[in-house]
């Protein structure tokens, strides 16, 4: 038998331990022996709840328990889920997190300690919910070198967008729906800002190129300045409006963004939608590879965290190797990336525009009138911003086709 413990008692806390009850055979086949949660750590109590007499309000009842092996943490946050984690590690324990927070701030930090103490510290949850992206980023596709990451990584603003899409809804009616389905909180900052995702596509190229990608340095854009007519004018290029997490590697420099993005309906992100994430890969020798699930919710979650305590049994007394150094990788500088531009400007700066830009290539919706929209050439993100500063742009988007 071995056993764990659980801290914060949530939504994926409680999903956790529903799954360990629900698959106990299964998980008990596959991890080689029985895994049983023995003490919960949160705040309130659960009078009803079937693991109320489990609980307790004092971290060190987990951490001062020799039996148990396994520390699940899913409190979200970094304060005090690093000083909890960080003490678990110290005291011997593996750690299994869903805390993108924690794992975007302090990834590599915790898996060193992790490391010199023939721990684990795994985090499969942390980014795409119940989608597997870490464990085949640091095993299954080390043969390559990764040139691309692009995502959805983010549930609600795939759900707000598509909502927009699909229904001809204002941007603010789709965000009041999502909170009304429970898909976004009622401070939605975090996601409709772009944060979520941006801690995300950290750990994700962080963990592709082996070093340490502070999320402060990514360039980050939120949905928030979406239109219903950005979404007509997509609709007449055969194309969606995605928040796209995304990093890349050109000319030996990595650029990360999160920020909309138009895509085409021949990539294979333009058909995710509602709440649904995926991941898209590019190696330099596998070539396109796909991720795709639910990226969020209690179980598809709380599965994720369970397959992490599976690994985390199987591999007691070794330490998996995840390479991510605390080195930093110095991103390039975003005004060099090269990217083509969906603009809007009003119908009067449509010689202006023509003069600033060159080469466009004019988008025409039957459904907005008194603008000139047109698609750019690719350029640097300087340069672009160098051609608008004289023109009264109503809207830009970047341009994945």
């Amino acid at each position: 038998m071995v056993y764990i413990g659980i801290v914060g008692y949530g939504t994926v806390g409680s999903g956790v331990y529903e799954v360990l009850r629900t698959n106990r055979e299964s998980i008990a086949r596959r991890a080689g022996e029985e895994i049983a949660v023995k003490r919960i750590c949160d705040l309130r109590e659960f009078p009803n709840d079937p693991a109320s007499d489990l609980i307790t309000h004092e971290y060190n009842d987990l951490i001062e328990d020799e039996e148990i092996q396994i520390i699940v943490e899913t409190m979200g946050g970094t304060k005090p889920a690093y000083a909890f984690v960080k003490s678990a590690l110290l005291a011997g324990k593996s750690v299994c997190t869903s805390n993108k927070e924690l794992v975007a701030e302090y990834g590599s930090e915790l898996i060193e300690l992790a490391k010199e103490r023939n721990l684990n510290f795994f985090f499969e949850a942390s980014v795409g919910g119940g989608i597997p992206i870490i464990r085949p980023l640091n095993q299954a596709l080390t043969a390559d070198e990764i040139m691309e990451i692009r995502g959805i990584l983010n549930g609600t603003t795939n759900y707000i967008l598509t909502k927009m899409s699909r229904e001809g809804s204002d941007y603010a009616s789709a965000l009041k729906e999502a909170q009304e389905m429970g898909y976004a909180e009622r401070n939605p900052e975090a996601d409709v800002e772009g944060f979520d995702a941006c801690r995300k596509i950290a750990i994700l190229t962080s963990l592709a190129y082996g070093m340490q990608v502070d999320y402060q340095d990514i360039d980050t854009e939120g949905i928030t300045k979406i239109t219903k007519q950005d979404m007509d004018y997509a609709k007449a290029l055969d194309a969606a409006v995605k928040l796209i997490g995304e990093s890349r590697r050109e000319q030996g420099k990595v650029y990360a963004r999160v920020a909309p993005l138009l895509i085409d309906s021949s990539h294979p992100l333009y058909s995710v939608n509602d709440v649904f994430n995926a991941i898209f890969v590019k190696g330099n020798v596998l070539g396109d590879v796909m991720f795709y699930g639910r990226g969020a919710g209690k179980l598809p979650t709380a599965s994720a965290v369970v397959a992490d305590v599976v690994d985390a049994v199987k591999h007691r007394g070794t330490h998996v190797v995840t390479l991510w150094s605390s080195k930093k990788l110095i991103l390039g500088d975003s005004d060099e990336a090269m990217n083509r531009f969906f603009v809007r400007v009003p119908k009067n700066q449509k010689e202006k525009a023509i003069e600033a830009f060159g080469n466009v290539s004019e988008v025409i919706s039957d459904k907005v009138r008194g603008e000139f929209a047109f698609i750019t050439e690719k350029m640097k993100e300087g340069s672009f911003k160098e051609k608008t500063k004289d023109l009264d742009v109503i809207n830009r988007i970047r341009v994945g086709f």
